[in-house]
């Protein structure tokens, strides 16, 4: 016996059938890279598309590069610098004595202690 339900095994929402491809896609090329892990990479690009000189590999993290037999090495990253790292760079030790001897001043004026 039907139960009279016309929309049975379909979920609420759904658009009619569609054809998989609705358009021929834009013409691609694959471009492979390697890591220094020997693991090689490909992506694909299309045809008028730059490729980027190194591609970072997906299973290792570590930088790849289009020629196999010399990948890129490992970039080493800046290290850490503290904010007194920075101001040593931008002033003479002198000046930093100057600077500390007239916060000192101010700090003492607003003490009372001078």
């Amino acid at each position: 016996m039907a139960s009279g339900n016309v929309i049975r095994g379909s979920r609420i929402g759904s658009a009619p059938e569609r054809p998989t491809e609705r358009h021929e896609p834009a013409p691609r090329r694959a471009v492979t890279y390697w890591c220094r892990n020997d693991h090689a990479t490909e992506i694909r690009l299309a045809l008028d598309a730059e490729e980027p000189a190194v591609w970072d590999c997906p299973r290792c993290g570590v930088p790849a590069g289009r020629d196999a037999q010399n990948p890129p090495g490992r970039t080493r990253p800046e290290p850490y610098k503290t904010h007194l790292a920075y101001v040593k760079e931008r002033r003479t030790p002198q000046e930093g004595e100057a600077l500390l001897n007239e916060a000192l001043a101010a700090l003492r004026r607003r003490r009372g202690r001078e």
